[in-house]
């Protein structure tokens, strides 16, 4: 079974770390980032692409919706899933955020059962 590998970008610390061993319970290998800028960084130095996206929606320096878009401009992230975690449920930013190629929104807390199963489900898919 080939490991996947999965980029978690927020500005909390707790929230990352948190995030990161459900996900590595799930046995996929984490990268994390604490935002967009951080993340992009990630994007450009991995020879293949990441499997996976869980993004934070507000964060300083590049928040959820500008990194959305520039992976969307890179190749190797045109089709790759890109999952919205966070704490804000409007359906503006929602739409914003599908309009920018998201895969999906998911509001925080999250029961870690919920998350790995929304993960599997999009790796799933590809």
């Amino acid at each position: 079974m080939i490991t996947k590998t999965i980029l978690v970008v927020d500005d909390s610390t707790v929230m990352r770390n948190l995030i990161a061993a459900t996900l590595a319970d799930g046995a996929y290998q984490v990268l994390l980032a604490a935002d967009g800028k951080a993340a992009m960084q990630h994007a450009h130095g991995h020879a293949a692409a990441i499997d996976l996206v869980l993004t934070d929606w507000n964060m300083p320096t590049m928040g959820g919706h500008q990194l959305i878009c520039e992976l969307r401009q890179l190749e190797n992230y045109a089709e790759t899933p890109i999952l919205v975690l966070t704490t804000e449920a409007s359906d503006t930013e929602k739409s914003e955020a599908r309009a920018a190629g998201a895969s999906g929104w998911l509001r925080k807390p999250i029961e870690p059962a919920t998350l790995l199963e929304v993960v599997g489900s999009l790796l799933d898919a590809e």
